[in-house]
């Protein structure tokens, strides 16, 4: 017998799980125990580092709730991943489970908006290093939008601005747009020395920086871009045309507006004042983590 339900969200940073105790009727409520976080456990790191961090983190849920570890036999497992759009990784995934009575296994998009919404119909769109809007509608249907990645995609995410932020700062260098503090800041923020953005040396130490910048490299510029906006044209620009973005990915997922949107990820507060005002009024406060959407999808699976 299914003793405890279990509900993970894993990406490429870290692995949360929120431990419940098993309802014995389909109308019960889960009963919240305790909450674990472990290492990172996106599916693009290798299935067997997955298990291990998913593992880990149920661990630190149990002890948490102050139990032993419950045997795997008498545990519901539900699961929101990163990378679960790669089907070859996601059945190996299932595949390799090491023993969980039931498993219920979706995307990290699929969990956040299932537990913003407490499972009702509604949208989410996520905004951290990247960007994502994903939706339920009222037949149950989820769709996703956006989250092709960067550089291609990934509009409005904080990499997207960073590399922005770069293109400015590149063009100030060169003189095709006047020098100002915000591309100083940017060339130091990428280790060029205060005072020194426009000298020879330091195009070597920017073409450096260049080659080996990676999405959170570019990621970590959008605070830059944050701190200037309200003195520089060229920083609020950005961060307003991340606005309409952020707006095309609510339109797409809900044209008629009807649907309530919440904003989940690092830049969802950082970015609000850059969103059109039609777009705030449909805005709503998450109920629930993605966490907590894999423990509604493991109960839902169990019931159907």
């Amino acid at each position: 017998m299914i003793e405890f339900l279990i509900g993970v969200d894993g990406g490429g940073s870290g692995t949360r799980a929120c431990l419940a105790h098993s309802p014995h009727q389909a109308s019960g409520i889960p009963v919240h125990l305790g909450a674990g976080t472990a290492g990172p456990s996106g599916l693009s790191l290798g299935i067997a580092n997955a298990w291990t961090a998913v593992e880990q983190a149920i661990a630190a849920a149990f002890a948490s709730a102050g139990l032993p570890v419950a045997p795997r036999t008498a545990i519901g497992l539900g699961l929101g991943l990163a990378g679960v759009h790669n089907r070859q990784w996601a059945a190996q995934f299932t595949a390799a489970n090491p023993g969980y009575a039931s498993l219920a296994l979706a995307s990290d998009g699929h969990t956040t908006v299932l537990g913003a919404h407490d499972g009702a119909a509604g949208a989410i769109i996520a905004l951290g290093t990247g960007s994502v809007g994903e939706v339920r509608l009222a037949d149950g249907r989820h769709l996703e939008v956006g989250g092709w990645g960067f550089p291609s995609g990934d509009e409005a995410g904080g990499a997207w601005i960073g590399l922005h932020a770069i293109n400015h700062m590149q063009q100030s260098f060169d003189g095709r747009r006047p020098a100002d503090a915000f591309a100083d800041a940017v060339a130091q923020a990428c280790g060029v020395a205060p005072g020194g953005p426009r000298d020879p040396a330091a195009r070597e130490i920017l073409q450096q920086w260049l080659a080996a910048a990676s999405q959170t490299r570019y990621a970590q510029l959008a605070p830059v871009v944050l701190q200037h906006a309200a003195s520089n044209d060229a920083a609020r620009a950005i961060l307003q045309a991340a606005g309409t973005q952020v707006a095309r990915l609510a339109h797409a997922m809900d044209a008629d507006g009807t649907l309530p949107i919440a904003l989940c990820g690092g830049l969802a507060a950082p970015l609000r004042p850059y969103l059109p005002p039609a777009l705030l009024a449909r805005v709503v406060p998450a109920r629930g983590d993605s966490a907590a959407g894999a423990l509604r999808l493991i109960h839902q699976h169990l019931n159907q």
